[in-house]
């Protein structure tokens, strides 16, 4: 599902350099923004019960306990907590009515739920929505920005054809624990800059650099391409719009969302990774990565190799720097399913597991799962020859919950991995991982190729993690996909076909769930 696809139906119904508190008074009344809401109160009986028992429901990724999640929002490290915020519906497992969930944890790993972070102000800028935003680092106490939305005439629109406005806004918190957020009475930013004609106007993210903020908001030109638009300011409150620090192409595409055209860029997310700067966004469905040089004279972006973030349901993702100074992506997982078929489950979309991020040496981005995911992670098997085909019905796979790490010989001949449900054999596989060495070095994944990067001895690694209808494959800390699988039954099994000397390495770990009960913790850990 798109994250802008439901608009129009959503709208129609419904230190050195610090800002003092002073400071902050005197911009103008703050608003409290409410504390609770549904995803506090009690489940109905029915419902929890249901989600309780879901065999597709995620055990050890991040969701709500019921009801739409999507965006990833301002993640953090603070006073020893990761805090995680996103863009959630608290009435129903469909798109809509956007507020900011919260979720803390320890270890990026066990969460709890808090209460919502943020909601639309009746009658206010944010009033039909509080968007996706990110944190605003080098203020005294934290601060977020983000978009808020409001219904307008055409002619004040942000968004072609929708008659919805969109503007960047703040909110601030002096509770230790992030509960609490205050509005500020006006937006930072009422529009685009004037005398532009933008196909969009979201998702800000911020910077600092010395004695001076950045802050880029994704955004595009009609039949010109997608961009990310820069501003700056020297106390973080008062911005001036400079230029684009990137720009796309257009691809020619006439529909009228212009994230399908590639004529707007959402989600846009900058920063410095070792010696070179990042830059990421998400448009026609996909999310990609450049890697370049961040010229700080004339505050351009310079891209020197770009690639494409997730080969599969992944969207609209967002850094941070966790405690030990790595840098933690996150991101979206889409569900593939109708939205009848979500609001029948009661729940709809999904955090990826966190990636952390590095570069390689030519400069293109590495991903992989922190290793601190070991510790829920207990080892069912390691021979190679416990996969393979003629081993009974292969691997059992408990409770769809498992990782399988791989290593395949290219140099071998064709090999597949299946899995699949084991009592219905004569179903198509739930997953399957084929390999042909006489094509180009990659793999098939959900009809797609997925390019390989072998080592010096021709050994390429995988590393699986399956969970309820989430997968995400990891090939050679260089490529990701991330598949939905919603054929029902708990008995898995995988299984290794053609060349067996193809598996090099097999290591098939069962992994714990976050919370007893499939609500993803709320009250605690295991």
């Amino acid at each position: 599902m798109n994250r802008r696809r439901f608009v129009s139906s959503s709208l129609a119904s419904a230190a050195a350099i610090s800002i003092s508190r002073a400071a902050f008074s005197a911009v103008g009344k703050r608003q409290a923004s409410a504390a609770n809401s549904s995803e506090d109160a009690s489940l109905p009986p029915a419902l929890r019960e249901k989600l309780m028992h879901d065999p597709l429901r995620p055990q050890f990724h991040l969701l709500p306990r019921a009801n739409w999640m999507n965006d990833p929002c301002a993640p953090r490290f603070f006073r020893g907590e990761y805090h995680m915020f996103f863009q959630y519906n608290p009435g129903a497992a469909v798109w809509g009515d956007m507020h900011w969930g919260h979720a803390k944890s320890s270890d990026l790993i066990h969460w709890t739920h808090l209460p919502i972070a943020l909601s639309p102000t009746r009658g206010s800028y944010d009033a039909f929505g509080c968007f996706t935003g990110s944190a605003l680092p080098g203020m005294e106490i934290p601060t977020i920005l983000y978009t808020g939305v409001t219904k307008v005439t055409p002619d004040q629109e942000t968004i072609r054809g929708e008659g919805i406005r969109e503007v960047q806004c703040m909110a601030t918190s002096e509770d230790e624990s992030l509960r609490l957020w205050k509005k500020l009475e006006k937006p930072l930013l009422d529009g685009p800059p004037a005398g532009l004609k933008v196909t969009g106007f979201r998702d800000p993210c911020p910077w600092r650099d010395g004695d001076t903020w950045y802050m880029a908001i994704g955004s595009g030109f009609s039949k010109q391409g997608g961009a990310v638009l820069l501003y700056r300011s020297s106390d973080g409150l008062d911005w001036s719009y400079l230029h684009p620090l990137a720009q796309g192409e257009w691809n020619g595409g006439t529909q009228t969302n212009p994230v399908d055209t590639g004529e707007m860029w959402e989600c846009p997310d900058f920063f410095q990774l070792g010696t070179k700067y990042i830059l990421l966004y998400s448009t026609e469905r996909k999310v990609y990565w450049q890697v370049g040089e961040f010229d700080k004279r004339e505050l351009k972006f310079h891209a020197e190799t770009s690639g494409l973030l997730d080969h599969g349901s992944y969207y609209a993702m967002k850094t941070m720097v966790d405690g030990k100074g790595r840098r933690i992506l996150w991101g979206w997982i889409q569900e593939t399913r109708s939205a009848e078929q979500c609001l029948a489950a009661g729940w709809a979309g999904a955090m990826s597991l966190p990636r952390l991020l590095t570069l390689t040496d030519d400069n293109k981005l590495r991903m992989e799962i922190p290793p601190e995911f070991s510790s829920v992670c207990r080892e069912i098997s390691r021979p190679p020859s416990t996969l393979h085909a003629d081993a009974s019905a292969g691997l059992p796979l408990p409770n769809r919950s498992a990782r399988i790490a791989l290593a395949l010989d290219t140099m071998a001949g064709p090999c597949s991995l299946a899995i699949r449900d084991a009592e219905r054999t004569d179903n198509p596989p739930l997953l399957a991982i084929r390999y042909d060495p006489a094509a180009k070095p990659s793999i098939s994944v959900a009809e797609r190729n997925i390019p390989l990067f072998p080592d010096r001895k021709g050994i390429s690694n995988l590393d699986i993690w399956i969970d309820g209808s989430v997968i995400e494959i990891f090939v050679d800390r260089r490529q990701v996909i991330t598949l939905r699988c919603y054929e029902p039954g708990m008995n898995l099994h995988a299984a290794w076909l053609g060349s067996a000397n193809a598996l090099k390495a097999l290591q098939v770990s069962a992994v714990s769930p976050i919370s007893a009960d499939r609500l993803t913790g709320f009250g605690g850990r295991l």
